[in-house]
């Protein structure tokens, strides 16, 4: 199971693996809070900077977001930990619900529909 939560949020039990998607490290976010930081996973810096968290740009946020994504080799690390059949927390700093973890999440979860889909008409 993939969720998502802001990284000041409480740790629960049913976090399993807590990875920070965020490019920078959160502020006064102990080391201990979180147990992977994947920033190459993060939206490029002009991404980041162009979306600012608007909501009206949240379409085309993601579609440049996944288009980033496909070719980045953390995707393939990411998918491995969560085949594993790990629980998996996806932690961001931001205030906003238009936030890249939310976005990865989606981009996620439609890969590995797509590789069961693949999987099962092999």
């Amino acid at each position: 199971m993939i969720k998502v939560k802001r990284v000041y949020e409480p740790i629960e039990k049913d976090d399993g693996v807590r990875i920070l998607v965020d490019r920078l490290w959160p502020r006064g976010i102990k080391k201990e809070k979180v147990d992977v930081w994947l920033r190459d996973i993060a939206p490029s810096d002009e991404l980041r900077v162009w979306f600012n968290h608007d909501s009206s740009k949240w379409e085309e946020f993601k579609r440049r977001y996944f288009d980033e994504l496909d070719k980045n080799p953390k995707v393939e690390v990411l998918l491995q930990i969560i085949k594993k059949g790990n629980n998996v927390t996806l932690l961001y700093s931001a205030k906003s619900p238009y936030n890249n973890a939310v976005a990865l999440k989606e981009y996620l979860e439609n890969k590995l529909k797509s590789e069961r889909q693949e999987y099962n008409n092999a």
